[in-house]
């Protein structure tokens, strides 16, 4: 065995020199074309053509030798450096994928994508099998060679079309959700034809039985990913994010994970990127994993990796050998042939099977079209395994570049002439209404729970609450329970009964032995939840307490939101049918109608309550009618905006704005005659004393409300 030794120190040197110069000059074109409306990767790849033998190496040699490797280690050691952007790339893109979008958008997403999908393919292997001898690698490879052309054609780029919807504002129109489907689709699919394609190219000799073992191996891989490996990733996240203590020990997770699939993939003759994809699908699909690693993720990707690999790219394109005529005229054949057979393969599957109007079907091909990302990790996997010459590689990104460019007007100049629908012109008004919403920043509960006496409810309202707070996304909850010594078997089979209760969400059940049940309670509290939820239904008649001691403390000590449940069901009252929220215009009252509106999604009503206390005028310069006047107008302003909120979300709103001696009495009395089955109140506690304190109002309606009470801490 070969010791293992250092690369030579020159290789080093200029290793650090080419991803240093490659890094800067990419984000900063990257930067330029953002300012001028484009992607930021056309200026990536720009910078990579700039800086190669195009323009700046070509022209200046000896600078040139510190640019583009001079040997074949250097371009090793560079090749390893790209690898890891583009499997960063795929690992965000995977991340990204919403199956349920492509759920939601199936019937138009299945058309586009299959009809832009055939048609390319088609037109692509047509163009290989008649592209002149010099273009490919090797000239009795022809079928291999017009296989890849094709489905390079057919592959789109969601990073990119992500960037331009962005760009143009259209990522949540429908139009762009339908896009951002069908590219998913079109990617999947595109991985899979590649990795049928690059098995076809490490063998000698294509057969029908070459093939069907690379549709077994790539058929093989998805099964035991989406079944065997969702399980392996659920339960190592479950075990690093409960009993690791490292920071960002799950962004190492994530990685770690993304290069063991990305291997094993590359070990079935596929491709590392289609590992790195899948395992971020995977990922994508855990609730509680916490929107900051995707964040750091990102930042490491876009903000590292992923420019160096396109700049790599462009590195690799030598412009000028395309400037003799026939090379040319092919180049400009290639993107012709790549946009019309998108566009009408689009337009087509639209029209045909999603039944759209014209415009709207033009639309997909114009957004579809843009290739970038994926089109230069494609071609650079055709360039290592030899199956394109270094011309067919430059023509391929090239093409990439070209349509990329092509996307944002296309888009803009088709979109002047589609009407949106009223529909979803109110769900975009719904969905800015209700930007920032505290449900929106729940994924991970702790729902710590206690062997209670037979009969008590209070766990079925916490079920009731957390199934209709998942309908909205995705929740991870945690049922959590701390157990004597010697009491973990009871407190699981506690466990698996009460979990009968949670219908629609991903749980978890977690028991741990401990004489300090608060301290326990808090560390678990410690690792990533967005809430921890918690009842209060002991009657505890002159109890210094407001809930419970142990409650209590959670609720003041919690390092994130909190929520208690107070009270337990009344027969032929649950589940609630109308539910009172008391407002004073706070934040802490808003997010409390914020709960309320995602509990009566199915046609319960939420009655928004406010109350102008009848006491001397607060105002000296105005006379007590002038006084009363404004504070009614004031309360009313407060009560419309929550129910212009509560109808944005879709959801039966009344408003009321009531006077008496104080609120707590008001609020009572409307319990009783309006027939409210359950009042969510909101609070922003801090521990500033050994006590809870929420104020006289709060504690008032805690003790003497004969429905269910919710206070939400946030």
């Amino acid at each position: 065995m070969a010791p293992f030794t250092a690369a030579p120190h020159q290789d080093v040197l200029v290793l650090l020199f080419q991803v240093a110069l490659l890094l800067l000059a990419a984000r900063a074109m990257g930067e330029l074309a953002q300012r001028l409306g484009q992607p930021s990767v056309v200026g990536e790849i720009l910078a990579g053509i700039v800086l190669g033998p195009s323009l700046l190496s070509g022209f200046f040699p000896g600078l040139g030798e510190w640019i583009v490797p001079q040997t074949d280690l250097q371009g090793y050691l560079l090749e390893v450096v790209a690898m890891i952007g583009a499997i960063f790339l795929l690992l965000i893109t995977g991340l990204e994928t919403d199956l349920a979008l492509i759920r939601r958008h199936a019937r138009t997403a299945i058309g586009v994508s299959g009809g832009g999908i055939m048609m390319t393919f088609a037109s692509g292997f047509l163009l290989g099998q008649y592209l002149p001898d010099f273009l490919l690698a090797d000239p009795d490879e022809r079928l291999v060679f017009s296989l890849f052309v094709a489905t390079a054609m057919a592959i789109s780029a969601i990073p990119v079309i992500a960037k331009v919807l962005m760009d143009l504002n259209l990522m949540r129109r429908d139009i762009g959700q339908t896009i951002i489907a069908a590219g998913m689709s079109d990617d999947t699919i595109g991985w899979i034809l590649l990795s049928i394609v690059a098995g076809l190219a490490a063998g000698e000799v294509v057969t029908a039985g070459t093939v069907a073992q690379a549709i077994g191996s790539v058929l093989a891989f998805l099964v035991v990913s989406f079944t065997v490996g969702r399980w392996l990733v659920k339960r190592l996240l479950d075990y690093v994010q409960d009993e690791v203590v490292s920071a960002d020990r799950l962004v190492t997770l994530v990685v770690v994970m993304t290069l063991l699939w990305g291997a094993i993939s590359q070990a079935l003759n596929l491709e590392a990127v289609l590992g790195a994809f899948v395992m971020g699908v995977l990922f994508g699909q855990m609730p509680r994993l916490p929107e900051a690693v995707h964040q750091k993720l990102i930042t490491v990707s876009l903000g590292i990796f992923t420019p160096v690999f396109f700049a790599v790219a462009g590195l690799k394109v030598d412009v000028g050998a395309l400037l003799t005529p026939q090379l040319f005229m092919i180049t400009l054949l290639v993107i012709a042939v790549a946009t019309m057979g998108k566009v009408a393969g689009t337009y087509l599957g639209a029209r045909l099977i999603g039944r759209r109007e014209h415009w709207t079907a033009l639309s997909f091909g114009a957004g579809l079209n843009a290739r970038g990302a994926m089109e230069i990790i494609i071609a650079t996997i055709g360039l290592s395994l030899g199956i394109l010459s270094q011309d067919m590689f430059s023509i391929i990104v090239i093409m990439a570049m070209a349509t990329s460019l092509m996307a944002p007007p296309a888009l803009r100049w088709v979109l002047r002439h589609v009407v949106p629908e009223e529909q979803e012109l109110e769900r975009l008004r719904r969905e800015e209404i209700a930007a920032g919403s505290v449900i929106a920043k729940i994924h991970r509960v702790l729902l710590p729970v206690r062997r209670r006496p037979a009969g008590d409810h209070v766990h079925s309202i916490e079920a009731h609450v957390l199934d209709r707070m998942s309908d909205h996304h995705p929740l991870s909850v945690t049922l959590f329970n701390v157990a004597e010594p010697g009491g973990r078997l009871q407190s699981l089979d506690f466990l698996n009964r009460l979990s009968d209760r949670f219908r629609d969400v991903e749980l978890v059940r977690k028991v741990v032995q401990s004489t300090n049940t608060t301290r326990t309670i808090l560390d678990e509290a410690e690792k990533d939840y967005n809430l921890m939820i918690m009842g209060a239904t002991e009657a505890r008649p002159g109890a210094k307490t407001l809930f419970h001691p142990m409650v209590d403390t959670l609720v003041r000590m919690a390092p994130c939101p909190t929520m208690v449940v107070k009270g337990d069901i009344v027969v032929g009252r649950w589940p609630p049918r109308r539910i009172l929220v008391p407002t004073n215009g706070s934040l802490a009252s808003r997010n409390a109608a914020e709960v309320g509106f995602a509990l009566a999604a199915q046609g319960e009503e939420v009655l928004i309550l406010n109350v102008v206390p009848e006491q001397e005028n607060p105002y000296r310069f105005r006379p007590d009618d002038e006084a009363r006047e404004v504070r009614m107008t004031a309360a009313w302003q407060i009560v419309g905006e929550l129910e212009k909120l509560g109808r944005a979300h879709g959801v039966r709103v009344s408003g009321s704005v009531e006077s008496g001696p104080d609120p707590e009495t008001v609020i009572l009395d409307l319990t009783e005659s309006r027939g409210v089955d359950l009042i969510i109140m909101g609070t922003a506690v801090r521990p500033g004393s050994e006590r809870l304190f929420l104020g006289p109002r709060i504690e008032s309606i805690l003790r003497e409300a004969t429905c269910p009470v919710v206070v939400l801490n946030a």
